[in-house]
C-alpha cells in the first residue's frame, strides 16, 4: 500500500477551494485526523503480512468538519482484508 505519510499526504495538503467552509467548524482537525487514520490503517496492513501494492488511501474531510479515508483496493487485497477481520471475528467469538 503506498505510504501516505511519504506520497499522498505529505505532497497533497487540505485544498482550502475543494471544500464549502461553515463557520466554526474544524475542517483541518477532520483532515489531520483523516490522514493519521490511513497512516495506521497503511502500519496495520503491513504488520499483518497483507500485500496491498498499488493500493492508495487518501484523506478527505465531510461537510461536517469529520475525517474521512478513501481507500482504493485491488480485489485481491480486499479479499485478503476481509479473510483478516472473519479470523479475527471467529477468534474473538470463541474467546
Amino acid at each position: 500500500m503506498d505510504d501516505p505519510r511519504k506520497r499522498d499526504f505529505e505532497s497533497e495538503e487540505l485544498d482550502p477551494g475543494a471544500v464549502l467552509w461553515v463557520r466554526g467548524v474544524d475542517y483541518v482537525a477532520g483532515w489531520r485526523e483523516a490522514k493519521d487514520a490511513a497512516a495506521e490503517l497503511v502500519d496495520v496492513l503491513r504488520v499483518a503480512g497483507i500485500e496491498a501494492t498499488g493500493a492508495q488511501a487518501r484523506a478527505e474531510v465531510a461537510a461536517d468538519g469529520s475525517g474521512v479515508v478513501q481507500l482504493r483496493l485491488s480485489a485481491a487485497t480486499v479479499r485478503d482484508v476481509a479473510a483478516l477481520v472473519r479470523d479475527a471475528s471467529a477468534w474473538r467469538r470463541a474467546s
